[in-house]
């Protein structure tokens, strides 16, 4: 009788059952392991997401904060170049006055032989019907007067920057020449301008009238010759 099979049986059976007793030992001594790990792989992956939005949002933020001070350096710049030029334009107004007086003082002592003052809108340079009419009068007694000069002072009232000032007022003495150029025939060589802003107001500021008047271009007829002066000093005016 063959007993070997049945102790192999026995000896497989034996060998099973410890097998799966293993396998179930390992599978509770690593499932804890498993799960630990995978916790701390799902907090790393959160880390991870949270450190980048922590880093997004400190980028953006300093992308920002270079923003703002970048345009604040640039309005600091833009106020800085505004007030550099608005006293280079007082400058050189001023430069003008002395200069403009300097050659007319030196021109044989010229004198007025007619004047008018046209007067401007708020922040306009554009003539009026009244101002052209005005500049006609005043041009026709040019051809009776003789080495004529015109003499123009842009003028503004006080409301407003005094560079923008400035240079409105040379606007406007501007305006005055080019319609005396085109519509008389006056050569540049007989003409001088300045713009000199809110300087030597007529009248006072603190009116309306008073700005409005102060809204001007004095323009003046002058010549070197007594004749001439007698001539023209003859004709008919309408002075404001």
């Amino acid at each position: 009788m063959n007993h070997t099979f049945p102790i192999i049986a026995l000896a497989l059976s034996v060998a099973g059952s410890v097998g799966c007793a293993t396998k179930n030992y390992v599978k509770e001594q690593t499932t804890p392991l498993v799960n630990k790990v995978n916790e701390l792989d799902d907090l790393t992956a959160q880390n991870t997401k949270q450190i980048k939005e922590v880093d997004q949002r400190a980028q953006a933020g300093i992308q920002q904060a270079d923003a703002t001070a970048t345009a604040a350096d640039q309005k600091a710049q833009a106020a800085s170049q505004t007030a550099t030029q608005a006293q280079t334009q007082a400058n050189t107004a001023a430069q003008r006055v002395d200069t403009l007086q300097t050659v007319v003082s030196n021109l044989d002592n010229y004198h007025v032989v007619n004047e008018a003052s046209v007067q401007f809108g708020t922040n306009r340079s554009s003539l009026s019907e009244n101002a052209k009419a005005q500049l006609d009068q005043l041009a026709a007694n040019a051809p009776n007067v003789k080495d004529y000069i015109f003499v123009i002072e842009g003028y503004t009232d006080s409301v407003g920057g005094k560079g923008y000032n400035y240079a409105l007022s040379d606007r406007r003495a501007d305006m005055v020449v080019q319609y005396l150029a085109a519509k008389h025939d006056v050569p540049p060589y007989k003409i001088y301008v300045v713009g000199l802003g809110e300087n030597k107001p007529v009248e006072s500021n603190k009116t309306a009238s008073g700005r409005a008047k102060n809204r001007r271009a004095d323009v003046r007829l002058m010549t070197n010759a007594v004749e001439g002066a007698t001539s023209a000093a003859n004709q008919p005016s309408d002075q404001q």
